[in-house]
């Protein structure tokens, strides 16, 4: 007789155990607590995973978030317009006082007039302008003036630009007091207000007596021309 029950035990043993392992893969696929998730880190700063977007990451090295490339800081700072106070504190450009010497040339005598250039000098550093009449007035030592302020000769007053070191000047001119018979004072000083201003510069007086009162005691000045005189 031929013996079968071996082989026949063998082959049920060895699908029986084919058929353990089969239900243990598959126990082992259903359970989430040994499989190992993907990896879902994002790949751009600042993205959640979900799709939603985040703050501003700190960029490697720093204590703060990188700012939005919107907000950047400009590489420069914008142009001073107009109006700032770093463009002048004068910006009317006129001489002043503090800039200028007043100084009187000498006499040009002629058809019984004697005339004066009295001269304003730019001693500035800067470019500066005069425009329209000098004031002037004759003092004596204490002060006091003597006579009635100069008259004005009627012309057309032009703006004059002073460069460092350049003069403008006015005829200052009057009747010869030995013609026109009027009262005279030996001044000391001539007062000379350059023009907008209120303060006057200081010059010796050295030519006489000048009119102060009486007939053809006018003294008049003409308005500012470039140089020192005619």
């Amino acid at each position: 007789m031929v013996n079968t029950y071996r082989p026949v035990r063998r082959t049920a043993l060895l699908a029986g155990a084919v058929a353990l392992l089969g239900a243990l893969t598959a126990c082992g696929g259903d359970s989430g607590g040994t499989a190992t998730a993907p990896d879902r880190s994002p790949t751009t700063a600042g993205t959640a995973t979900d799709g939603n977007t985040a703050g501003p990451t700190a960029a490697p090295g720093t204590d703060s978030p990188s700012a939005p490339a919107s907000s950047a800081v400009p590489s420069t700072a914008p142009t001073d317009t107009a109006g700032s106070a770093s463009a002048s504190a004068r910006t009317d450009g006129r001489c002043r006082t503090t800039e200028l010497r007043a100084s009187v040339g000498r006499v040009d005598p002629g058809a019984g007039q004697r005339n004066f250039p009295v001269v304003l000098t730019n001693t500035s550093s800067r470019t500066c302008t005069l425009y329209g009449y000098p004031g002037a007035a004759f003092v004596d030592a204490s002060g006091k003036q003597l006579g009635p302020d100069p008259v004005r000769d009627p012309a057309s007053p032009r703006t004059l630009t002073l460069t460092p070191g350049k003069s403008a000047w006015s005829a200052l001119s009057f009747a010869s007091p030995d013609i026109s018979g009027a009262r005279t004072a030996a001044p000391a000083t001539l007062l000379v207000t350059p023009p907008d201003e209120r303060d006057a510069l200081e010059v010796t007086w050295k030519a006489g007596e000048v009119p102060v009162g009486g007939n053809e005691s006018e003294v008049s000045l003409t308005a500012l021309t470039p140089g020192t005189g005619p």
